[in-house]
């Protein structure tokens, strides 16, 4: 499969509450989830904090490098969330408070018999033109401008906005992959699996050491590919490799 026709995607999540540790991220492994099915890529996570200049440098080097940009936080009722702001900067749009946003937050305020004040009037807010990422949690939409989709940080929120958005989105072809048990130490097949990897170029292999009660140490090796014959290629040179070091040496635990 030729690059070209691989769909690639970002992730920029955003919030000094990530990088102090008093949040812990729960959307980048659910988004990477949702995109391996999808056959998309997930190439790249930034964290960057509430600053509007560390945002937008970032938005715009992701953007440009990737087919997708997925964003989480910031787009709340407090004055530190500052992501269409940055948003609307890195596209050089201005940022209004949208009118078809104000009117869904208004209505849904009403029903509440609350008073839809200044502070969550900012929930509004987005790049002039700017399309809706729907909302069923908590109504308050996400947007979309071209290649970028700003969600929400709080998990439930990310994942119903990501579940509208990702099927809109044209799939890549799925990675196959294949796990394949070794009893041998990363040191002794390191130089043998390297080999492998270079005949294969079109394959992604990972070692992965484990531990556990029953089997002690072992590494599972993990062959990637989308193309079915590729894969089995691979994977078939990864099991004779290890048929081989049997052969010559005992099976070592770590």
């Amino acid at each position: 499969m030729s690059n070209s026709e691989i769909v690639t995607a970002a992730m920029l999540a955003i919030g000094d509450e990530l990088l102090s540790g008093r949040t812990k991220d729960k959307n980048v492994g659910h988004l990477a989830e949702v995109l391996t099915l999808a056959g998309i890529d997930l190439k790249e996570v930034r964290i960057v904090s509430d600053d509007e200049e560390a945002i937008v440098e970032a938005l715009n080097a992701l953007r440009s490098r990737y087919d997708y940009v997925f964003t989480s936080g910031g787009i709340g009722p407090t004055h530190d969330d500052i992501t269409a702001d940055s948003v609307s900067r890195a596209f050089g749009m201005p940022c209004v408070h949208d009118e078809k946003a104000m009117e869904l937050l208004g209505a849904m305020y009403a029903r509440r018999n609350m008073e839809f004040t200044e502070a969550r009037q900012r929930m509004a807010r987005m790049p002039k033109g700017a399309t809706h990422i729907p909302n069923a949690v908590s109504t308050a939409p996400g947007f979309q401008v071209e290649n970028v989709y700003v969600m929400a940080g709080v998990p439930q929120v990310f994942q119903a906005m990501l579940e509208v958005v990702i099927k809109t989105l044209p799939a890549g072809k799925r990675i196959l992959s294949r796990a394949i048990a070794c009893p041998f130490g990363e040191g002794d097949i390191g130089t043998p699996l390297g080999e492998v990897q270079k005949a294969h170029p079109e394959t992604s292999i990972g070692s992965y050491p484990r531990y556990d009660e029953m089997k002690g140490f072992h590494v599972e090796l993990v062959v990637r590919a989308r193309d079915e014959a590729v894969l089995n290629a691979a994977a078939a040179d990864v099991e004779r490799m290890i048929a081989s070091l049997k052969a010559s040496r005992p099976v070592l635990e770590a």
